[in-house]
């Protein structure tokens, strides 16, 4: 999956192994201006689209860097949060996959 770009569809339908490494999509922006609150949005200023992040999924978010895999993420989640539920794995694929569909994390950008 090394030529896998955001947005592109895969033979697996954006699905990918355990040991791929996405990672977050260099012009998206991070805003976290929120007071007290973990809480974050993710900015496109292409599309001028706006997604609101959990803080779970602002976790995950900043784990995008291309070097950890979804078993490394699921290994973070894990250490810094308690009562992670087994099917976690199963939930940061769909929200990597979803990340990859709008265009807001891939494997490989164009800068």
């Amino acid at each position: 999956m090394a030529n896998k770009v955001a947005g592109e569809s895969s033979l697996k339908e954006n699905h990918f192994n355990m040991t791929d490494n996405p990672r977050a999509n260099p012009l998206i922006v991070l805003r976290r201006d929120f007071e007290d609150d973990d809480w974050a949005i993710l900015f496109d200023p292409d599309k001028g689209d706006a997604y609101g992040l959990n803080p779970v999924s602002v976790f995950i978010w900043q784990l995008l860097d291309g070097k950890h895999s979804v078993s490394d993420i699921l290994a973070e989640l894990r250490s810094h949060y308690d009562g992670v539920p087994e099917e976690a794995e199963e939930h940061i694929r769909e929200f990597i996959d979803h990340l990859m569909e709008k265009g807001l994390a891939g494997y490989n950008f164009q800068v």
